[in-house]
C-alpha cells in the first residue's frame, strides 16, 4: 500500500480523465480520443510529465547559481 502514497489528487484526477477518455473512445469507436486517453492516463500511471528532464525547473530552484542583484534605474516620464 506504500506505493499509493505518491498518488496525489492531481495524479488521480489525470488518471480519471485518461480512463474516462479511453472508455468514451471505446464506446464511440474514436481512435483520436483513445490515443489521447492513453497518453493522459499513461502519463498519470507512470508519473511522468511533458517537461522532460528538469524542463520545468525555475531559476529559484537552482541552488548552484549565484546571481548578483542589480539596482534598476527608472526615468520619470512627464506627459505634456
Amino acid at each position: 500500500m506504500s506505493t499509493l502514497k505518491s498518488w496525489g489528487f492531481m495524479r488521480l484526477l489525470r488518471f480519471a480523465f485518461g480512463a474516462f477518455a479511453l472508455v468514451q473512445a471505446f464506446l464511440t469507436l474514436d481512435i483520436v480520443l483513445g490515443l489521447l486517453g492513453l497518453v493522459v492516463g499513461g502519463m498519470a500511471f507512470l508519473n511522468i510529465g511533458c517537461c522532460g528532464v528538469n524542463g520545468c525547473r525555475t531559476d529559484s530552484q537552482i541552488t548552484n547559481s549565484k546571481k548578483e542583484i542589480k539596482d534598476i534605474e527608472y526615468e520619470e516620464v512627464v506627459s505634456k
